[in-house]
């Protein structure tokens, strides 16, 4: 984040740390090393003091998918059950986060809008390193769909299909695809 965004949305320390007190993470902005790094230290430390559940709220267009990729282990790694709730847009690598948990702890607020589509790059290089590229964003996007097509009980050639542009879905209609089990209106409905 640049030194002028920063400046324009100053971060309190005391906020984060009241936060995890409500056992509750916060995965916003693009997906990151730093903001995986973060995301990943909060789980570790909530997980640390006791099993009980955790609440992970997601608004992020997405970014890194090896970062994405770490939080998503790292969720399925704790012993903590984690709740997932997309508000705002869950796109990209943070839909592959959402992922993490059964469709049962997932859940969208009524607002809330999601991506699903084949990874992206902006490889430049030789040639030949262009298509080793190539072949590996494919292997990705195979991994990739896989997930979804076993997150959203769907089969792989119907999520390779959706993902060959960008699927965006609304609220209602990610309840419809699996993405996730229900529209939640108020935190008492997920008590």
């Amino acid at each position: 984040m640049s030194e002028e965004k920063k400046k324009e949305f100053p971060q309190d320390p005391s906020l984060n740390e009241r936060l995890l007190k409500t056992r509750s993470v916060m995965l916003t902005g693009e997906i990151s090393k730093e903001s995986a790094d973060q995301v990943m230290r909060n789980l570790l430390v909530l997980d640390s003091e006791s099993s009980d559940p955790i609440t992970m709220y997601i608004n992020s267009p997405g970014g890194d998918v090896d970062a994405g990729f770490a939080i998503y282990d790292m969720v399925r790694f704790i012993s903590s059950p984690v709740t997932m709730i997309g508000a705002g847009l869950v796109a990209s690598a943070a839909s592959l986060v959402l992922l993490a948990v059964p469709k049962e702890r997932r859940f969208g607020m009524e607002n809330s809008t999601y991506l699903i589509h084949q990874p992206l790059s902006s490889m430049k290089g030789v040639a030949s390193d262009i298509m080793i590229h190539a072949q590996n964003i494919e292997r990705l996007r195979g991994k990739l769909d896989r997930i979804i097509a076993d997150a959203c009980s769907k089969s792989v050639e119907d999520v390779r299909a959706d993902t060959e542009r960008d699927h965006w879905l609304y609220s209602s209609e990610a309840v419809e695809y699996g993405l996730i089990s229900r529209i939640i209106k108020s935190r008492t409905e997920i008590m």
